[in-house]
């Protein structure tokens, strides 16, 4: 009896063990193996000397000295705490705040020849391209302590939700880097691989990045000049409206229909809301389309904004719409200091 409680007390140690080391094992790297020894890598690898010329063997090398990041991973993953909620009244301080605007208002006094210019060249206000700067990276105070090469390996490799995205990014980025003369290694930005005072991903840098001080050379990591006439270019590209409105908050005194909500693309028109009453806090734009963009806070009522199209265009820089309210009222604080 003795053996067999003995017996039944290790069985269940073993099982409580196993129950306990498997979240750990889910946690781990899938592959341990250096990134120039995985047959993927090593395919990547084939692909980059037959589609753009690289050496195999300088590929090998760099990829024999790229680190996996397990906190890249952790921080594309969504929270923990499935409790946690959208919150506009959290988000906002974040980047609308005194420091930011202490901050931007030394920068567009000391690069106010090149906002200017970047207005005119692009049509962008020199508020707006200040604040995308500000929020991105507090005007080059945080720019990402990530190896670049480290975050976009980890993630094309060992992130397979978006693997095939960020597979094009590490491409973008060898690329960007021999166009630029650049070592691999230096390169430091974003746990996503973003790069710079702006923020930008490697094919944005290539495909929308501009030479704005005209010394043979894009930099966005220490030249803010060629920051401002890249950002002002981006939304350009995106299909800024110079002169155009931003967005307007409104009041609702009656329900807002759900499928307003559904989009955030400037589709609606004021004949679209002739049946709901509602009060504006400025002058309603009555030619643009615009969107209803909720700015939900737990326990509060939602705030209501019409997001016209240059509203739309600042989430092609990021997706949130809550990043583009920010970047708009931080704009705002800085036109009105």
């Amino acid at each position: 009896m003795h053996k067999k409680w003995i017996a039944g007390l290790w069985l269940v140690g073993l099982i409580i063990s196993q129950v306990i080391v498997l979240p750990a094992q889910a946690e781990a790297r899938p592959d341990e193996r250096s990134y120039n020894e995985r047959p993927e890598v090593r395919a990547f690898v084939a692909e980059m000397v037959r589609q753009h010329g690289f050496s195999a063997d300088n590929l090998f090398n760099l990829f024999a000295n790229t680190e996996f990041q397990p906190s890249v991973v952790k921080a594309m993953e969504p929270p923990d705490n499935p409790t946690v909620v959208r919150s506009w009244e959290r988000y906002r301080p974040r980047f609308v705040n005194s420091i930011r605007i202490m901050h931007g208002q030394k920068f567009m006094q000391q690069y106010a020849d090149a906002l200017k210019r970047a207005h005119e060249t692009y049509g962008v206000p020199e508020d707006i391209i200040a604040a995308i700067i500000g929020v991105e990276t507090v005007y080059g105070r945080n720019i990402g302590r990530y190896r670049v090469i480290d975050a976009l390996t980890t993630l094309a490799f060992d992130y397979p939700r978006r693997a095939e995205y960020f597979r094009g990014e590490l491409v973008q980025f060898l690329l960007m880097a021999r166009e630029q003369n650049l070592d691999y290694f230096s390169v430091l930005g974003s746990y996503a691989g973003a790069i710079g005072l702006p923020q930008f991903m490697p094919t944005n840098v290539r495909q929308l990045a501009v030479d704005f001080d005209g010394d043979g050379k894009i930099d966005l990591r220490d030249n803010p000049i060629d920051a401002i006439g890249s950002v002002a270019r981006y939304l350009q590209f995106y299909g800024w409206q110079t002169g155009a409105p931003v967005a307007c908050a409104v009041d609702f005194q009656d329900a807002v229909p759900s499928p307003w909500l559904e989009s955030i693309a400037p589709l609606m028109t004021l004949d679209d809301m002739k049946d709901i009453r509602f009060t504006a806090h400025r002058s309603v734009d009555e030619v643009h389309k615009f969107a209803v963009i909720p700015l939900e806070s737990p326990n509060k009522p939602s705030e209501y904004w019409l997001g016209y199209n240059n509203f739309y265009v600042i989430t092609r820089y990021n997706r949130s719409t809550f990043y583009a309210m920010s970047v708009m009222q931080l704009a705002e604080a800085l036109h009105n200091e």
